[in-house]
């Protein structure tokens, strides 16, 4: 019996549907790890596509489209009423009014972020406060040291939490069988994690979990992300069920593999230490770079049996000096969405310790790296046509940006607000 685990290769995002809607009929759970830019968010609107009989689905999701259910009335003319607006519409919202959900949505929304909202039902839309402090406060005055400022614009990043507690509260409704949600039979959730830093995508993981195990008698779940550690916590969650793992790639212009993971509950982290490779061979390595590193060395560890995560790298030279780096440079709380390039001195430790943990372990990581130099050789062969039929200086510039490395993390600052709260949990 061969030790490779398994890949299966689809030239259609139906076709990879009708796979994984075939794995559901015996599993309860499927779980995705994909990089940013593979299309996982495409595959849930294809697996909700797919279900669609007389209009009529069966999957209920959560996606990046999500979002895009709701969307802001700033008052531009007086700068006073900041209102969200809700495409009452989707069937997202179906007997939202009659169930009366600001309870559950609260239940959740204070466990991520500290301020509050009203539904108006008649206008379908939603406004926010917070508690601030009183800017008019003295000591020795009446004056209360914190007020309720009404009718703020929230952060996008306190936003996105608000509609992922929406999303848990509807979750829970059709968990507990609400006739408004009896036509769902999955519920597919994509990447929803985008602006949490690492305490909460644990926190976020856990509580989804608990929630879903809760549905495991009537309905049928899948969850992709590209989020490692969120992904570590669902897989263990999950682990005593009856689930299949995969990790999603692109495969060039080929279409797409599904690499099946169950007997290699790790590969995650390979996966996610091939891109650390890339990194390296590419020069952008951002500080946050070294906690994703001490992540996987303490995997590694924790592998072997060992109780610390420096024993990995014992009996190879300046094994004191790397593990010194490793306990200094991975404590700050760097985040992979306001990314700081490293110091050359940094860099080099960096590449150094990588090098000598690749060097010892030889992790076989080749089938990740690959497939992308080919695809971006095909790429350049046919971009080099243009040169020769354009002679054109963009054409070259083209074939830069489309054979430049993808590196983990580096996604598009603009779509991201500061996540403006607290960043620790409350006990």
């Amino acid at each position: 019996m061969s030790n490779q685990p398994k890949i299966y290769t689809y030239k259609t995002l139906s076709n990879l549907v009708t796979r994984l809607r075939d794995d559901l009929n015996n599993h309860l759970f499927v779980l995705i790890y994909a990089y940013n830019g593979t299309g996982k968010t495409r595959l849930s609107v294809e697996f909700k596509n797919k279900g669609k009989k007389q209009d009529i689905g069966d999957t209920l999701y959560f996606n990046a489209f999500t979002e895009d259910l709701f969307n802001w009335d700033n008052d531009l003319e007086n700068d006073l009423e900041r209102i969200l607006k809700v495409n009452v519409d989707s069937k997202f919202f179906n007997g939202f009014k009659e169930l009366a959900l600001e309870e559950k949505i609260f239940a959740y929304l204070e466990r991520y972020a500290e301020f509050d909202f009203k539904f108006d039902y008649e206008n379908w839309n939603v406004t926010f406060s917070k508690r601030i402090p009183n800017p008019d406060h003295k000591p020795d005055t009446e004056e209360p040291e914190f007020i309720i400022k009404d009718n703020i614009k929230i952060s996008r990043g306190e936003e996105n939490i608000f509609i992922w507690c929406i999303f848990l509260a509807i979750c829970e409704l059709t968990i507990d069988g609400a006739e408004s949600y009896s036509w769902v039979k999955y519920i597919y959730i994509d990447d929803p994690i985008s602006s949490l830093d690492d305490n909460n995508a644990i926190a976020v993981a856990s509580d989804l979990s608990q929630l879903l195990k809760k549905g495991k008698d009537n309905l049928k779940f899948i969850i992709s992300s590209h989020h490692s550690l969120f992904f570590n916590v669902v897989c263990n969650e999950f682990k005593k069920y009856k689930c299949k793992r995969y990790f999603l790639h692109r495969n060039g212009h080929e279409g797409y593999t599904l690499q099946a993971t169950d007997e290699t509950p790790f590969f995650h982290h390979v996966a996610l230490l091939s891109e650390l490779k890339k990194v390296k061979d590419s020069g952008k390595i951002n500080t946050y770079h070294f906690n994703i590193l001490r992540g996987i060395l303490e995997k590694t560890s924790t592998f072997f049996g060992h109780d610390d995560f420096s024993k990995c790298i014992h009996g190879i030279e300046d094994e004191v000096l790397y593990s010194r780096a490793l306990n200094l440079l991975s404590h700050g709380k760097y985040s992979i969405y306001e990314p700081v390039e490293m110091g050359e001195d940094n860099k080099m430790l960096f590449k150094s310790i990588l090098q000598a943990f690749l060097d010892k372990y030889q992790f076989d990581l080749p089938v990740l790296i690959v497939e992308e130099k080919q695809t971006s050789a095909e790429s350049k062969k046919d971009l080099e046509k243009l040169i020769v039929q354009n002679d054109s200086e963009p054409a070259e510039r083209e074939i830069e940006r489309r054979t430049s490395p993808k590196i983990v993390g580096k996604i598009d600052l603009s779509q991201f607000e500061k996540f403006e709260r607290k960043r620790n949990i409350k006990k």
